[in-house]
């Protein structure tokens, strides 16, 4: 016999439907204001979340002395006000974005760092698995792509609130930006690679004890394995990119790859598992330092899980020198 599904406790209901209703009210605030007025209002915001109300106050701190020993605690807290400027802007551009850049206006708010080499690889008849992390708008990366008539499939684990997973889900696939549940969407993630097709991943969250173990920023840092692991038994190039907001300018963004693995003609030193995932685990750590306030240092990244790792023994396992 089957089983009913355990009900949602009505006060979850309601707060997730709550939840909903104010992000529908944000969407439509941004429909009304400039995205200059946006900014105004996310600096606003991150003042109330850095001073008034500090939020992750612990997480931030610790995060960001371990990352950055060299911070005064005046540049630290400056930098705080302005990640959470940067995630509330992050947000209104999302909803923005459908308005303000479509086909016959993306050059001007798109700069492409080497596109002939990004574009060539989506010409390819084989399949590209594209990492990034939670570093500028990566939002936008997906909307441009999609705009472009290039769709992606980005595999993240959806929302925990249903009414916001089905709206948020709905206005990417507007634009040909799909997700799979990487919780649930093995089956769809071979018949994306094996369809050749293109599969996005977030490469910065944290993976679990059983995690392949890097070094990011100076710590060890657990990180999914199935990027390298598809890469391998598919041959698929991965391309390590970002999508970061250009200073002092208003919707304007910069897509730009980073590096590119070929398991077909591999760099020397980088070949296994945990040597392709340290290579772009370097690679987004570099791209971090040049703009951190455009990280997300809220994330519980390094999480240890009560297993003691040593970063010796991660750096004496990397053959490629390392910054």
């Amino acid at each position: 016999m089957f089983q009913k599904q355990p009900k949602k406790p009505f006060l979850k209901t309601a707060l997730d439907f709550a939840v909903y209703t104010a992000a529908r009210l944000a969407a439509a605030v941004v429909g009304i204001f400039s995205i200059e007025r946006c900014h105004d209002i996310a600096a606003a915001l991150a003042w109330i979340f850095t001073d008034v109300v500090p939020v992750r106050r612990k997480t931030l701190r610790e995060n960001l002395g371990a990352s950055f020993p060299g911070l005064t605690p005046r540049e630290e807290k400056e930098l705080i006000r302005r990640m959470w400027t940067h995630l509330f802007l992050m947000g209104a551009e999302f909803f923005a974005a459908r308005r303000m850049i479509h086909k016959e206006n993306w050059c001007l708010r798109i700069e492409a760092g080497r596109a002939q080499e990004m574009v060539r690889l989506f010409f390819q008849h084989r399949p590209l698995i594209m990492v990034t992390g939670h570093f500028g708008n990566f939002e936008m990366g997906g909307y441009i792509l999609g705009v472009l008539g290039y769709p992606t499939f980005s595999v993240a684990r959806r929302l925990d609130n249903p009414f916001l997973d089905r709206y948020i889900g709905r206005l990417r696939a507007e634009t040909g930006q799909y997700i799979i549940d990487k919780n649930e969407g093995f089956d769809d993630i071979l018949r994306v690679i094996e369809g050749n097709g293109r599969l996005a991943f977030l490469a910065d969250q944290s993976a679990g004890p059983k995690g392949c173990w890097v070094d990011f920023f100076g710590r060890p840092a657990s990180a999914y394995k199935a990027m390298a692991l598809l890469s391998l038994q598919y041959n698929a190039p991965i391309l390590v990119c970002d999508v970061s907001r250009i200073p002092d300018t208003s919707m304007r963004f910069r897509i730009e790859p980073l590096g590119l693995y070929d398991p077909l003609a591999p760099p020397e030193g980088i070949e296994n598992v945990f040597e392709i995932t340290q290579w772009f685990t370097t690679l987004l750590e570099e791209r971090i330092r040049r703009s951190p306030e455009q990280y997300w240092w809220l994330h519980r990244r390094w999480k240890t899980y009560g297993k003691k790792i040593s970063l010796d023994a991660i750096r004496r396992k990397i053959r490629h020198k390392l910054p």
